[in-house]
């Protein structure tokens, strides 16, 4: 019986790919291109695959259900994503292994060499490492578990920041905490919840107050939440299942925007007493930074009581926006104090693209403080 009806599933499937593919005929005979567009090189047949793949309904069809028949049977995701349990997502780049043995070696090598540069300059280098969310949630994973390297990564480079006198707090037990109350991060997506990164800003305050050289911040700022709104989690693009199969899909999240504003002084306090203020902080870091829908720096003014200045950028890893800020000159940080960095844990076994930075002013960052990071990383 068992054999009958996987054959009876197989013609029933590939007849309704015939039946699409049919479909999909006269779309293709209804082509037409401009009369440069020509055969030689090329340009003609990326056309007419471009204008199939539009209108191909199977291709759609075929890649949902493809995707159902994984995740269904077998609770797996196209790579990219492990399928947690709960409907819990996380990325796989915090369970695999770094794809190049001495990345981590490389990358602090250059964090050494960063924090260097920032010393020339008098200026304090904070480096923010945020716990991955695989380490906060593992009651979520299922089957798969991170490697050896990935469990012992985050414990591994405190040690490298000590060893090397690198600030910077440790985040993983106040988020520990936390996540008790109300979750720090998105079930759906790589990222934060606005309750995350404020436990965070909280934390690195309190650090910051601490530090000889910081000065109190006297301004007052509020922060507002608006209306629960929808929120379509990053790690759901690794299963493609809308529209056919959207059914199948982890619940949908709902995210509550933050904003925060400094607070407008009244009466004789108002003018301009704080307009003039300049930022001694400057926060440089990834999308946990930059995406305003998290409100990290936001949340991070208010608990500073400090304006402070945002490098960080989206899509590009920590280590570009911080290369990008350093290139620009002295000028450019002249008058801060302090520099935070914040840093995801798994960007440390990855590699970054610095095709964009001039090779010889790399080769010179890298030089003071190259021998040193790796002695640090044989202890």
């Amino acid at each position: 019986m068992t054999r009958s009806l996987n054959i009876l599933y197989s013609l029933v499937f590939i007849g309704l790919m015939l039946a699409l593919s049919l479909a999909s005929v006269p779309a293709l005979l209804s082509f037409s291109t401009a009369s440069e567009t020509t055969v030689l090189n090329g340009k003609l047949a990326h056309a007419i695959e471009k204008h199939y793949d539009k209108n191909f309904p199977v291709k759609e069809f075929g890649t949902n259900a493809w995707a159902a028949l994984d995740y269904s049977l077998f609770g797996e995701g196209r790579p990219g994503v492990v399928v947690g349990t709960g409907d819990w997502l996380f990325t796989d780049e915090e369970f695999k292994p770094a794809s190049n043995p001495k990345q981590l070696q490389d990358n602090w090598a250059l964090i050494g060499a960063v924090q260097q540069e920032f010393k020339r300059r008098n200026i304090e280098l904070v480096l923010a490492l945020l716990p991955a969310k695989a380490r906060l949630y593992p009651e979520q994973f299922g089957e798969d578990k991170p490697v050896a390297a990935q469990q012992e990564l985050y414990a591994r480079v405190h040690q490298l920041m000590q060893a090397q006198q690198v600030a910077g707090p440790d985040l993983l037990p106040a988020l520990q905490q936390a996540k008790r109350q109300e979750p720090v991060f998105l079930r759906t997506d790589t990222h934060w919840t606005p309750y995350g990164a404020e436990v965070v800003a909280r934390s690195l305050a309190t650090y910051l107050s601490a530090q000889p050289g910081w000065a109190p911040g006297s301004q007052q700022f509020v922060t507002e939440t608006a209306a629960s709104q929808p929120h379509k989690g990053d790690l759901l693009s690794f299963l493609p299942l809308d529209p056919y199969f959207s059914g199948l899909q982890p619940p949908a999240e709902t995210l509550q925007p933050r904003s925060t504003e400094v607070q407008e002084a009244s009466g004789e306090e108002s003018g301009d007493l704080f307009g003039s203020e300049q930022p001694q902080l400057a926060l440089v870091g990834t999308s946990y930074s930059a995406n305003p829908k998290w409100n990290f720096a936001g949340a991070l003014k208010q608990a500073l009581g400090s304006d402070l200045l945002n490098y960080a950028e989206d899509g590009h890893g920590p280590l570009v926006p911080m290369l990008r800020l350093l290139s620009k000159g002295q000028a450019e940080t002249a008058g801060l104090r302090f520099v935070v960095w914040e840093v995801p844990e798994r960007y440390l076994m990855m590699p970054s693209d610095l095709s964009g930075f001039d090779r010889a002013w790399l080769d010179r960052l890298r030089a003071s403080e190259q021998l040193a990071a790796t002695d640090a990383l044989k202890m």
